[in-house]
């Protein structure tokens, strides 16, 4: 078995093998999904009207109308989700840095019992308390922080999530019309290409995920084909039905 000579190696070693994957998804996780969903309520809806024996123009407008709906619809609902968030955040800030300014004192204890709560000696805790309410910027993140579970200097921008929303779920959505505008006459390019970004969207899931990009990949493809399948169903039995 081989010693450690030196405390260097084993820091190296410790800093090397101690990383993690992003959690959170960063910006990837909202953009993959996004063209997820844009690829399979779009494949979705134009299979669907597809079924129904509908003209090969039906089914390209149904798409490009999917298409545009559905990014708008996105992008709408994300910006009034992420804003009424922000929002809410910034209401709690304010109430927080009311609390601060007319009861440090009272704030600067709090801070320590929270310190204590987590293990620190009672002199310590509050030593640590007073050096860091001195500043109330410095004060306010960090009561935020331990008490609203937030980063005040990291809140979320209503634009921002709107934009890439909407540009995610048109990217996904243009798929499966893309080979008609092409100039494909039938529906199974327009299938297999779809198909083929849902695979590639999956993979690149495994990204922020513990799973092989394979069985992601297949997974997502699975869905969206089962998705694909049951509106076609549904579109050829309503279609006989009308017809």
């Amino acid at each position: 078995m081989a010693i450690i000579e030196t405390e260097a190696p084993l820091h190296e070693a410790h800093r090397d093998n101690h990383t993690h994957r992003d959690v959170n998804g960063g910006w990837l996780r909202p953009a993959v999904f996004g063209a997820m969903d844009g690829l399979v309520s779009n494949l979705a809806l134009m299979t669907g009207v597809a079924g129904g024996t509908a003209s090969q123009q039906t089914v390209v407008i149904s798409g490009l109308a999917g298409l545009a709906a559905g990014a708008f619809s996105m992008a709408a609902g994300e910006y009034t989700s992420v804003a009424s968030q922000r929002e809410l955040v910034e209401a709690e800030l304010d109430v927080e840095r009311r609390e601060l300014r007319k009861h440090p004192a009272d704030e600067e204890a709090e801070l320590a019992a929270l310190y204590e709560a987590r293990g620190v000696e009672p002199d310590l805790a509050r030593e640590v308390a007073r050096q860091l309410s001195r500043d109330p910027e410095q004060a306010l993140e960090i009561h935020a922080r331990e008490e609203l579970g937030i980063d005040p200097s990291d809140l979320p921008s209503p634009l921002v999530a709107a934009v890439s929303s909407f540009g995610s779920f048109a990217l996904g959505a243009l798929l499966p019309v893309l080979p008609f505008l092409l100039g494909a006459s039938a529906l199974w390019p327009a299938v297999l290409l779809a198909l083929a970004g849902l695979f590639l969207c999956g993979a690149v899931v495994a990204k922020v995920t513990a799973r092989s990009w394979w069985y992601s990949g297949l997974r997502q493809l699975a869905l969206g084909g089962a998705a694909a399948g049951v509106t076609y169903a549904l579109g050829s039995l309503f279609g006989t039905a009308v017809g």
